[in-house]
């Protein structure tokens, strides 16, 4: 029998390495899709070696449009799991910020997860399987410090929730996976000072990846782990906007993040 296929975006760290493990792990070939060749290759190398899974590079900027189209042809040829993981953001004010610098991060926030789950859903839908999860976050649920990475975040969730309700009974699920401050690389690559941050705010990869997927076995649509962020995103949904964005002021450390 072949091996099913998982394609994860960002995968060379993170949630999204978290990621690759788990479903090497659980008997997937791979396609891993990210700017560092070298790192992709060291990724694929390991995970060949400790899992056997075949896995496949695919060397891509998501901001670029003819490395999305390439990556998008590639998941339409057909993989059972679509992990959208990667995305970024920025340090400084949004007003400050290079403009470019911003349309570049939307275009991975927003647009290669569009495309991606375009592309990947009519063989999902003909096979009458398939799973996707879009990495969103707190952020996309709560108002957040950061402007146009906030914004980003809640395009990914309202988006996840508008399809998922067009995938009933088609046996293809669409997940928003929202994790709040996670140990990775994520916040030192965009030059965030998160000094100070409570140590119990903090998740770990393989907390969030172990829970992210036992919610997809569940068939929840909005995932977020961590009983803290569980209680944070509920009290959010209760509690005047205003109060909400005091609060996640406070979390957030002031300004300086787009």
């Amino acid at each position: 029998m072949p091996r099913p296929v998982a394609l994860i975006t960002g995968p060379t760290s993170g949630l999204g390495a978290g990621f690759a493990r788990r479903y090497a792990l659980e008997g997937y070939d791979l396609v891993f899709v990210a700017r560092d060749q070298q790192r992709l290759e060291q990724l694929a190398d390991e995970l060949h070696h400790e899992a056997g899974a075949t896995v496949e590079t695919i060397a891509a900027d998501l901001a670029v449009a003819d490395d999305r189209a390439r990556v998008a042809e590639r998941v339409r040829q057909g993989v059972r799991v679509l992990v959208n993981n990667a995305g970024f953001a920025t340090s400084g004010e949004f007003w400050t910020a290079d403009f470019a610098r911003l349309r570049a991060q939307l275009d991975v926030n927003v647009t290669a997860v569009m495309e991606l789950t375009h592309a990947a859903l009519p063989a999902m839908l003909d096979a009458h399987e398939g799973t996707i999860i879009n990495v969103a976050s707190v952020a996309g649920l709560v108002p957040g410090r950061g402007s146009t990475y906030s914004a980003s975040k809640a395009w990914v969730v309202s988006f996840t929730e508008g399809l998922a309700n067009g995938l009933i009974g088609t046996g293809v699920g669409v997940h928003a996976l929202c994790p709040g401050f996670v140990r990775t690389e994520f916040h030192a690559r965009a030059g965030i000072d998160m000094a100070g941050t409570p140590s119990f705010m903090w998740l770990e990869v393989d907390d969030v990846v172990r829970d992210c997927l036992a919610d997809v076995a569940k068939d929840k649509v909005v995932i977020v782990p961590g009983l803290q962020y569980k209680a944070l995103t509920t009290g959010g949904r209760m509690a005047p906007r205003n109060l909400v964005r005091a609060v996640t002021k406070v979390v957030g450390k002031g300004r300086a993040r787009t």
